[in-house]
């Protein structure tokens, strides 16, 4: 177990001496170890050199879930997502990610060749995060989520991530973020200029083999360039 300031995370590395990095946040109620056995199946090789950092998002109560306390980025009032969001919750969530890619440049790596990476909530943190950064990154990967704050993106949107690869993805029987409100994300971010590779799989809200097959051939086009 490792920690910044603000977090603590768990690490994998592939390779010897990294020369990337990938930030993954996983969803409400679950924690850093939830995505950390995906690595081996991404099957990427050894030269790549890739340090993967799974935070483990704070405790919290959260309002849809009668107020039970539980890890969350943000808090959620209710099953319309977007209707009264957590602005203070999310903006507290992005400051501290922008640590960890600080931590990461502190160790080496250049943005260029950070990666922020998410499922659910943590994809939500992820292009909220990563839209505003004001350094290039290599890549936004947002699994089974959407566009947080989407009528700030214009004014708020950095132009140092305007070229930035986004990948989205999101399973067609989705019961806890519906597919409907993915593909409106994916519409506002394209609607901007943003380059999305959008996929769908018939899946609840969940990963799935054909899934990683595509998230690992993403990462290395954006990986090693």
């Amino acid at each position: 177990m490792q920690a910044t300031e603000s977090l603590e995370f768990v690490e994998r590395v592939i390779g010897a001496e990294p020369h990337y990095s990938v930030i993954w946040l996983h969803g409400l109620g679950a924690d850093g170890y939830d995505f950390e056995p995906l690595v081996p199946e991404l099957n990427l090789p050894a030269e790549k050199s890739i340090r993967f950092i799974f935070p483990h998002a704070p405790r919290q109560p959260v309002t849809i879930n009668g107020g039970m306390v539980m890890r969350a980025w943000y808090d959620i009032t209710g099953t319309e997502m977007i209707r009264q969001e957590d602005d203070a919750g999310i903006r507290r969530s992005a400051a501290a990610i922008r640590d960890l890619i600080k931590n990461e440049n502190a160790r080496g790596i250049a943005t260029g060749n950070i990666i922020l990476a998410g499922f659910s909530q943590g994809g939500a943190i992820a292009l909220h995060t990563g839209l505003r950064f004001p350094e290039s990154l290599a890549g936004i990967l947002a699994l089974s989520t959407y566009l947080p704050l989407s009528a700030r993106l214009e004014p708020e949107a950095h132009a140092a991530n305007q070229s930035t690869p986004i990948f989205m993805a999101h399973g067609l029987y989705d019961p806890v973020i519906p597919i409907i409100l993915a593909e409106s994300s994916r519409t506002k971010l394209q609607q901007a200029g943003y380059s999305v590779e959008w996929h769908s799989y018939p899946m609840p809200h969940a990963v799935s083999p054909d899934e990683i097959g595509d998230i690992s051939q993403w990462f290395r086009q954006r990986l090693g360039k």
